[in-house]
């Protein structure tokens, strides 16, 4: 049996466990954070599976790989709501929806009544619309919590305590998931910060994701379930700072409002920061030397990306395949 080490058990770590165990592999997975929980960055994120609607701004492997997220999460979690993307704008701002839609495919032009139908609470504020059916959402943090108790009970061990991916890789074959800490071996990886709100606002219903494009800060807003929503936005290549700025907040508040008044009603519940990690191009990259894999780089497509990324780093292990996104740079 192939023994495998994986450090980092984020979103990229359990998904690479998950499908090396499906490939018949004995896993053991180091984190020094323990279960999932604030300190990663995974636990910030919007959980938007929409690789059409990313198309608007990222890289051609991100739409085609990303449509392989939402069934992978389904079949292991069971976390997934189908009910497809919203992406609106105010009339004033139908130039930002025309380009959206220029950029974009796999969509269905809606007006206003279609609108109000999908989503009775923006009745009358919207003319106009994208409406991309086929993609899909999951709560991050149920999924996290879903996939690596499953990853347990499948016989996984979890070892609570911080390692060094090199010299696990003198032992025996290890993956470094570490995301932006692997920045310590990876020079060209980089953080980009992302802020986010969490609110609870029982007066608004929403059952997708919806995109506002927004002249100064685009928003989306995932809703939760039970009046709870994600806010997020903002991309800002990284600082030292751990804390949403006053601006940021300002923005979000200001673009929620924009979609539906009631949110000015809202009670703020968390706030969140997170570090994600990137290479210069924005896309992830599997490196091998040895022993050692390392995998990261998932941006902002962290549950997007992760399901092929470990597809991928499981084809390299046992069908000594060389994937897309391998980068044979010594690690």
């Amino acid at each position: 049996m192939t023994q495998v080490t994986i450090i980092g058990g984020g979103v990229a770590g359990l998904c690479v466990a998950q499908n090396l165990l499906n490939r018949g592999a004995e896993v053991t997975v180091y984190d020094k954070g323990g279960a999932p929980g604030p300190h990663a960055c995974s636990w910030w994120a919007g959980g938007m599976l929409a690789p059409h609607c990313e198309g608007e701004s990222a890289e051609e492997p991100v739409i085609r790989l990303g449509q392989e997220a939402a069934d992978w999460w389904d079949f292991h979690t069971g976390a997934v709501t189908r009910n497809g993307s919203l992406v609106i704008s105010p009339t004033r701002d139908e130039a930002d929806l025309r380009r959206f839609a220029r950029r974009t495919s796999q969509f269905k032009e809606v007006n206003g009544a279609e609108i109000a139908a999908l989503e009775p609470d923006l009745e009358g504020r919207f003319s106009k619309g994208l409406y991309f059916e086929t993609e899909a959402h999951l709560a991050p943090r149920q999924a996290l919590a879903s996939l690596r108790e499953k990853l347990i009970q499948a016989g996984v061990n979890f070892i609570t305590e911080e390692a060094d991916p090199k010299a696990h890789a003198t032992n025996g074959l290890t993956v470094d998931c570490r995301g932006f800490t692997a920045k310590d071996t990876l020079e060209d990886l980089r953080g980009v910060k992302g802020e986010m709100l969490i609110l609870s606002c029982p007066d608004v219903t929403l059952s997708r994701p919806i995109r506002l494009l927004h002249p100064r800060i685009p928003l989306y807003i995932v809703p939760r379930g039970d009046g709870i929503f994600m806010l997020g936005a903002t991309q800002i290549e990284a600082t030292a700072s751990k804390h949403v700025t006053a601006r940021s907040l300002l923005e979000l508040l200001s673009a929620a409002y924009a979609l539906n008044p009631a949110f000015g009603e809202a009670e703020i519940l968390e706030t969140g920061v997170d570090n994600r990690p990137a290479f210069p191009d924005n896309l992830p990259r599997i490196r091998r030397d040895g022993n050692l894999i390392q995998a990261n780089g998932l941006f902002r497509h962290g549950f997007l990306l992760a399901p092929a990324l470990a597809r991928m780093v499981a084809e390299a292990i046992f069908d000594n395949a060389t994937p897309e996104v391998m980068d044979e740079t010594a690690a």
